[in-house]
């Protein structure tokens, strides 16, 4: 492998847009009760009621059951117990990083909740779905994706596991598989490959990951018998598998097989994940945010021009991209995994989450005229609410991978890493340097000394280390930067293709590298008259309430947009307005668009010529 993600108490996220909505996301976290979280597979365990004292006392709400879990989790929903998982994970991530003691609190009420569960279910069963629906989808009867479900509560003992070395989450996840493969080992392959079929979220990850943990022969067995042939097959033949096909029902198989890979090293996992990608993105394209989806639908290659509507951009896809993005990068080393994710950050993960109340947007419309609709704490509980709060504790080590000798800032994130390089410990902290500039008279004879908005972006990086204790320091050169870097080092440093390797001799070196951005105009492949706005990795939204056409240049943004509140503008915090029209549309970044009506694709026609 090329590089090695950090690990979680390695490396922290520093003050800045990320770390605020980390936060947000942490309060959200704590904010929910055990009861509540746990309420599902209490009942399933036939002890709701007698666990039900544990409701908060004095409050008309709670004495009539209106403070519990509503939406997907209300009891009763098909999918009832699946956001206690990602709780879990997230959770679990939250503590490893930062130490959190309430949320570790939580945990272990979380855990105590399940081990009773368990032991009232008869030793095995641990989950808010009942046995019941598993046979009803060997039947093919009507149930909504009861392995789907089921694989939450797995993900979130495996992470609190593996995150926290918590033996009794391994166990509970141990006892809990003999139930689903004693399940799967009663049928014939063909029928199993049939049941496959039938969404089963990240099972095969899950199974690769307790193969990890335990070396239970058991998982072998289970990892065999989820290999998933009409779709694994399908792309080692090399067909396009995705085309109209749900999305993020295959992205976490794939995921489980890069796990399977990992753990295992049998080649064929590692070529079904590299044609996941070649089909997924390469062959297939992204709207300009780097999502891929309408309706929760793989788009046909490059034809996105009549998909622009009220649900595309699913977040859970564009969690599990990311994830698959950082798995790649950190095989094979290329630096256009790390571009994906960057766009993904910035217009997908910040962008579907509100600033204020840390609620996930389940799409991310793109639509003339939209509006992001936003779930609420206790009443929707909608699959990306899971992965909204699984993904804000998981930023971090996307900014900075290592190697034997070699760290890489991967991401321009304001974020602290410790790591080892040559088996010595070294730090390095990633600043972004986001305050205005002043500049003297330009070329054409401006006034000078005025306030402009910096055109690059401007980052520190300081690296640390005893002295003598060297290692090698890769900066990734983003896919949009418009010209040469200016760096600023007093070490030595060179250009490698993507990246600026700069050899930290021990003690401190700082490095100031600007990467030189422009507004520039991005089309719809199969309509590209129509464009969006977007500098450096930014997507800009224009605050109108249905599509409208421009008239100018889609090639040439200055001839369509021009700077809007200038004095007010720092790092990405981008303002644009549109030139030649009797009423005028302000851009400000899709990621801070809250309440507003916003469309991102312009229809742009020839300016005529009076």
């Amino acid at each position: 492998m090329s590089a090695l993600a950090l690990p979680p108490s390695a490396v922290r996220l520093t003050a800045g847009t990320f770390d605020r909505r980390r936060r947000r996301n942490r309060e959200y976290l704590v904010s929910l009760s055990e009861r509540n979280l746990v309420q599902n597979h209490l009942i399933e365990a036939g002890i709701g009621d007698q666990l039900w004292h544990l409701k908060p006392s004095g409050s008309s709400a709670a004495d009539r059951g209106l403070d519990r879990h509503w939406g997907w989790e209300t009891p009763g929903s098909l999918l009832r117990g699946h956001f206690l998982g990602h709780w879990m994970s997230a959770a679990a991530r939250e503590t490893a990083a930062t130490g959190d003691v309430m949320l570790r609190a939580k945990l272990d009420g979380v855990l105590d909740l399940l081990a009773r569960c368990q032991e009232e279910n008869g030793g095995e069963w641990v989950f808010a779905t009942p046995p019941s629906f598993l046979r009803r989808l060997a039947e093919g009867r009507d149930v909504w994706a009861p392995q789907y479900a089921i694989h939450k509560t797995f993900m979130g003992l495996v992470d609190v596991y593996r995150d926290l070395d918590d033996e009794r989450a391994l166990q509970i996840a141990h006892r809990a598989a003999g139930a689903i493969a004693e399940w799967a080992r009663g049928f014939e392959r063909e029928k199993f490959q049939q049941i496959l079929d039938m969404e089963t979220g990240g099972m095969l990850e899950v199974w690769a990951d307790l193969l990890e943990a335990t070396g239970d022969d058991l998982y072998r067995e289970l990892l065999e018998r989820y290999w998933h042939g009409s779709l694994f097959d399908a792309l080692l033949a090399g067909e396009d598998a995705l085309t109209n096909m749900h999305a993020n029902t295959t992205i976490p198989e794939v995921l489980g097989a890069a796990r399977a890979y990992e753990v295992t090293g049998e080649e064929r996992w590692k070529r079904v994940v590299e044609q996941y990608w070649e089909w997924a993105v390469t062959r297939r394209g992204t709207f300009c945010t780097g999502g891929q989806t309408s309706g929760e639908i793989w788009t046909p290659p490059f034809s996105f021009a009549a998909r622009r509507g009220p649900k595309t951009q699913e977040h859970c896809s564009v969690y599990n991209m990311i994830r698959l993005a950082d798995v790649l990068y950190r095989w094979d080393g290329h630096p256009a995994h790390l571009d994906y994710i960057e766009a993904n950050l910035h217009n997908g993960l910040l962008a579907q989450q509100h600033p204020e109340t840390g609620m996930v947007a389940y799409f991310l419309p793109l639509e003339g005229g939209a509006r992001k609709n936003w779930g609420t704490p206790t009443e929707d509980f909608w699959c990306c609410h899971g992965s909204l709060v699984q993904a804000h504790t998981r930023i971090a080590p996307l900014a900075v991978y290592a190697d034997d000798d070699t760290l890489t800032v991967a991401q321009y994130l304001p974020v602290r890493a410790e790591a080892m390089a040559s088996g010595r410990p070294v730090t390095v902290e990633v600043r972004l340097r986001d305050d205005a500039s002043y500049v003297g008279p330009d070329a054409n004879g401006g006034p000078g000394g005025e306030l402009h908005r910096p055109r690059a972006l401007r980052v520190q990086v300081v690296v640390t280390s005893a002295e003598g204790a060297a290692a090698r320091v890769r900066l990734r050169i983003p896919a949009w930067t418009s010209s040469e870097p200016v760096v600023t080092t007093g070490a030595s440093w060179q250009r490698d293709d993507r990246f600026l390797e700069l050899v930290h001799p021990g003690g401190q070196t700082a490095v100031d590298v600007e990467f030189p951005f422009v507004l520039r105009t991005v089309p719809i492949p199969d309509e590209p008259d129509t464009v969006a706005f977007v500098e450096g990795p930014i997507v800009l939204a224009g605050l109108v309430d249905r599509e409208v056409s421009l008239e100018g240049d889609p090639a040439d943004p200055s001839t369509l947009l021009a700077a809007d509140d200038e004095r007010q503008w720092t790092q990405w915090l981008v303002r644009y307005r549109t030139v030649g029209r009797n009423t005028g549309i302000r851009f400000i970044p899709l990621n801070e668009v809250t309440d507003e009506r916003y469309s991102v694709y312009f229809p742009v026609r020839a300016a005529v010529t009076p």
